[in-house]
């Protein structure tokens, strides 16, 4: 398929193109500011669909909104029809069009302009988008999230006039998904769409968020990043993360048997970390009543012993590195591991809660073999 895209270099374009262009199926055409209006009728030759994305938002002269978002428009429709191209329109406009300022309103009139190609045979579909925030947004433009994030991770100041301010927010990823869908269905000619998932958070929120995002590189308490809002926002905060800072460094702890090294924790899933043993060293030898824990030695032989402290019952296993296997610490049982190799053993551990100083719930109890 053959796609027009105009606007490639802004930051939805820039996204779209991204997944456009590691699809085998598609071939993009780029319609750019380098570019003349007079060239869209060569471009549109064998078009099978346009993403319309050019627009002006944020000029120097509110008169560039007429030239950047309506004429634009006015000469893709007029190169749509002379070349007899049918191919399904894309277009983004923005909640602005309900208001009456220069933006919204050269953005309502856009939209009149490439509707009327629907009443005769185009289809077209309109996303009246809110806020977009993503990677490669551009920051003090307009997105407040491409400014909080740029700013907070270089420790700029940032500005809150009205932190119960709410706002309405999409992720540029939703919006791609949401046009590749159309694209693969062909089920575009609606008029207006929506995008499915729009989030509301109030500007102090958002500013709250994202230090806590910055926060975490030193506390090792991650968010909840696994999905929705939060999971968007905090892809967004990291692609501001310059590259002198793709690295951080985390606690480690030493002594003869070797380190320990926290990597992250969780504000209810526990913790992650990993430790060395030097050949013949035990760790551990200690049980808890309600901790529970993981271990996966990635490195080594190691020799997992257990006992119950109330039965004696006792139990011996080994494990190696070049065979994954995690081993699970019960509650009521003591248990140590142990280098059995000849070289040093490196060790991933996941607890199920985060180290309490206070309330450890880890109490001492050496254990060797079964007869003790």
């Amino acid at each position: 398929m053959r796609v027009l895209v105009t606007g490639t270099n802004g930051f939805i374009g820039k996204n779209l193109l991204a997944h456009l262009t590691e699809r085998k199926d598609i071939e993009v055409v780029c319609f750019t500011r380098e570019h003349s209006e007079s060239e869209l009728p060569a471009m549109l030759d064998g078009v099978q669909f346009v993403f319309h994305l050019a627009g002006v938002n944020r000029p120097q002269d509110t008169a560039e909104f007429v030239k950047g978002n309506v004429s634009l428009s006015q000469q893709l429709a007029e190169a749509i029809r002379a070349t007899d191209c049918k191919a399904p329109v894309i277009y983004t406009s923005s909640i602005q069009a309900e208001l009456d300022n220069p933006y919204g309103l050269s953005k309502r009139a856009a939209e009149d302009v490439l509707l009327a190609l629907r009443d005769e045979g185009v289809p077209v579909s309109v996303f009246r988008l809110p806020n977009v925030f993503g990677k490669w947004a551009k920051p003090n433009y307009n997105s407040v999230v491409a400014t909080f994030c740029h700013n907070i991770v270089n420790d700029l100041p940032i500005q809150i006039n009205d932190p119960d301010a709410a706002v309405n927010l999409v992720y540029v990823d939703d919006v791609i998904e949401h046009f590749l869908a159309l694209l693969d269905v062909n089920r575009v000619g609606k008029g207006f769409e929506t995008v499915r998932s729009v989030y509301q958070i109030t500007v102090g929120q958002l500013a709250e968020q994202l230090y806590r995002f910055r926060d975490s590189r030193q506390s090792l308490i991650t968010e909840r990043v696994g999905n929705g809002l939060v999971r968007a926002l905090y892809s967004t905060y990291l692609s501001y993360v310059p590259k002198e800072r793709f690295t951080y460094e985390v606690p480690k702890y030493g002594d003869p048997r070797g380190v320990f090294v926290e990597m992250l924790k969780t504000p209810d899933a526990g913790q992650f970390s990993y430790f060395t043993a030097l050949p013949g060293i035990t760790r551990g030898g200690h049980y808890h009543h309600t901790k529970t824990e993981k271990f996966l030695v990635i490195k080594g032989r190691a020799c997992f012993k257990f006992r119950h402290i109330d039965t004696g019952e006792f139990y011996q296993l080994e494990t190696n590195g070049e065979e994954p296997e995690i081993v699970e610490t019960m509650p009521g049982w003591a248990h140590d591991i142990t280098n059995i190799g000849d070289n040093e053993m490196i060790v991933m551990l996941w607890a199920n809660e985060v180290f309490d100083r206070e309330k450890p719930d880890t109490y001492a109890c050496p254990l060797t073999s079964a007869s003790q």
